[in-house]
């Protein structure tokens, strides 16, 4: 039986999923969900996504390209995720459970869904029913402009059920992706979210003058403090070395594409958060992730200064100088 799979979300990481899918040599049938109907036309029309990566040449079938989520849906076994976590509700509105029932979930989302403080996983468990044992979660690191440029990268598919893992990681590799499988679907999928925050922390550094010196200072504690959330939150054996969590926070913190990183530097320069966010022009999952992160470790209680003082300067308009400065005094 020929997987079917379909992309809900028009983004960056959307078409580079797309294209890592059209790729590969496992024959599947892909279907692509996106709100602008303008893009769509132009893909039809052109194979190149206008907004997005648009070197990217896109491989399906026009009649497989739709803005309408539920006719998608309803098509495909395998349902991938990837639109913004502060959008997914709206992109969801009209979708019901028994639309999804029996199909296999897969976030591609590093973010919270606001409001509910619940990651990608959690949500589609509560709201929609879909077994945990259904769910995958994609984590890097990998920026979708490298893979646009066939650069060679590394996955980590996550799931319960290990097979499905194995499966939809076979759906993903080809010549310039590789991919491990791991089990951990909630410290995957967390440490996806927390590595925003930090790529954010880094970019308000860097913005406010501090140098590489104090930047490998910043990271080496921002993974502790994924460690030790994580561990708290699912307390099981895993490495935090590995590349999805230490990788994914590296490239997330230094590279040149992070989103994160740049809103971070743009704040750090004294724009304020609004300012930044219309000059970029694209979501930082890490602003809504902040917000997300402070309310659900009051809970947890767990000790994390970068993120607390990410969500001080973002949420409570507190001066970044000064709060990095009274961050230096808490890191080792």
């Amino acid at each position: 039986m020929i997987p079917k799979i379909a992309m809900i979300g028009g983004g960056s990481w959307a078409t580079a999923i797309v294209k890592m899918l059209a790729d590969n040599a496992v024959e599947k049938e892909i279907f692509w969900w996106m709100r602008n109907q303008n893009a769509i036309d132009h893909i039809k029309s052109f194979k190149h996504n206008p907004n997005y990566l648009s070197s990217v040449e896109i491989k399906l079938l026009p009649e497989n390209i739709s803005s309408d989520i539920k006719e998608i849906i309803n098509q495909a076994d395998y349902i991938v995720l990837n639109v913004p976590a502060a959008f997914l509700k709206e992109t969801l509105k009209d979708v019901s459970a028994e639309d999804l029932k029996g199909k296999k979930i897969i976030s591609a989302i590093k973010g919270i869904v606001p409001d509910e403080n619940l990651i990608i996983g959690e949500f589609m468990n509560q709201k929609y029913q879909i077994p945990l044992s259904d769910i995958v979660v994609i984590s890097g690191p990998c920026h979708a402009e490298e893979v646009a440029l066939e650069k060679l990268s590394y996955l980590t598919i996550a799931s319960l059920d290990a097979k499905l893992a194995t499966d939809f990681a076979s759906f993903l590799a080809n010549r310039y992706i590789k991919t491990n499988v791991s089990d951990d679907i909630f410290g995957t999928e967390y440490a996806a979210v927390l590595k925003n925050i930090y790529a954010v922390a880094s970019g308000i550094c860097h913005g406010v003058g501090y140098g590489d010196n104090f930047q490998a200072v910043l990271i080496s504690n921002a993974i502790k403090e994924i460690k030790d959330f994580v561990d708290v939150v699912h307390p099981i054996e895993r490495d935090i070395k590995e590349s999805a969590y230490l990788g994914d926070l590296l490239v997330t913190a230094y590279s040149q594409f992070s989103r994160n990183r740049t809103f971070g530097n743009m704040v750090g320069k004294g724009y304020t958060v609004k300012s930044a966010q219309l000059e970029m022009n694209m979501i930082a999952e890490g602003y809504y992730a902040a917000k997300c992160m402070h309310i659900i470790n009051q809970k947890y209680k767990v000790d994390m200064p970068i993120s607390k003082a990410v969500y001080h300067i973002l949420y409570e308009n507190r001066s970044p100088v000064k709060e990095m400065r009274l961050l230096t005094e808490k890191l080792k």
